[in-house]
C-alpha cells in the first residue's frame, strides 16, 4: 500500500476541499444515481465548516496531492454541509449517544488504494478516543457496500425528497467501538 500523509483541514483548504469533493461526485455519484439526483447531491454533501472548527476534519495527500479528506463529529448532525436543512450542531452525550463519520470522498484517481480506510480508521480512533463506544454515518449509494465491508449495518432510511421530489439516497448506518480497537 502506498505511503499516505494524513493531516488536520484548516478554512485555507476549503478551495481544494471542494475542488476535491466536486471531482468525487462528478466521478463517483453518475455510477449509482440518475442526472437529477446527481445535481441535488450537493444539498445533502459538501464542506461542514465545523468539522474543520472542532479539529476533527483530516486530508490525505500522496506527496502534494490532496487524494482523500473525511472526518468524524461529536456533534449530533449527521451528514450534510454548512447549509443542510435539519442540522443539529450541539454536542452529542459520548456516554449515550453516538459519534458521526462525516463527508468522506476520495478522488477518483485514488479510488482503492486504502484512503477511505485510512480515513474512517482515523475518524474511529478519535472518537473512542473521546469516549465514544458507537459511531453513526449517513452513507450515499456508492458508499454503502464500503461501509458495510467495514462493520457497518444500515439502520435507516433517512433520505429527503428535493424541492421537486427527487429523492437523493442517504442511509443511516451504526458501528460499535466497543472491542473494535
Amino acid at each position: 500500500m502506498k505511503k499516505f500523509d494524513v493531516r488536520l483541514a484548516n478554512y485555507a483548504d476549503i478551495p481544494a476541499i471542494q475542488e476535491l469533493m466536486a471531482a468525487s461526485m462528478a466521478s463517483i455519484l453518475p455510477r449509482y444515481l440518475d442526472e437529477n439526483q446527481v445535481n441535488l447531491s450537493s444539498e445533502s454533501m459538501g464542506v461542514d465548516a465545523l468539522l474543520i472548527e472542532d479539529g476533527t476534519y483530516y486530508l490525505v495527500f500522496e506527496a502534494d496531492v490532496l487524494v482523500g479528506c473525511g472526518g468524524w463529529s461529536a456533534r449530533r448532525t449527521l451528514y450534510g454541509n454548512s447549509q443542510t436543512i435539519g442540522r443539529d450542531d450541539s454536542y452529542a452525550d459520548h456516554k449515550t449517544e453516538p459519534a458521526k463519520i462525516r463527508a468522506m470522498y476520495t478522488h477518483p484517481d485514488y479510488l482503492r488504494k486504502g484512503i477511505g480506510r485510512l480515513l474512517l480508521k482515523t475518524g474511529e480512533e478519535r472518537a473512542r478516543a473521546a469516549g465514544f463506544t458507537v459511531m453513526e454515518l449517513g452513507a450515499t449509494a456508492p458508499g454503502l457496500p464500503f461501509y458495510e465491508a467495514l462493520g457497518y449495518c444500515m439502520i435507516e432510511d433517512v433520505s429527503r425528497a428535493s424541492a421537486d421530489g427527487t429523492v437523493v439516497p442517504v442511509l443511516k448506518m451504526r458501528k460499535s467501538l466497543i472491542g473494535d480497537a
